[in-house]
């Protein structure tokens, strides 16, 4: 199976990822476990959906592919 990689946004990363792994029906749920392999903290939502908006646009990839690498 390949990899699956998930980008979000939460201002309570150990409740939103609870989610992700135990909830039916939902997308992720079908690919659980998740875990995080990075996360950021900003100081307002506004700054944290910029981030987000970039990491999940095609200039972002390279900041993505980055990331994953540095975790393996």
């Amino acid at each position: 199976m390949a990899e699956r990689y998930y980008i979000g946004s939460t201002n309570d990363l150990e409740r939103r990822i609870n989610e992700h792994n135990t909830r039916k029906g939902h997308w992720t749920s079908r690919f659980q476990p998740w875990e995080v392999i990075h996360f950021e903290e900003f100081d307002n939502r506004s700054k944290a959906a910029v981030k987000e908006k970039r990491l999940k646009s095609k200039y972002g990839i390279e900041e993505k592919l980055r990331i994953i690498k540095h975790r393996k």
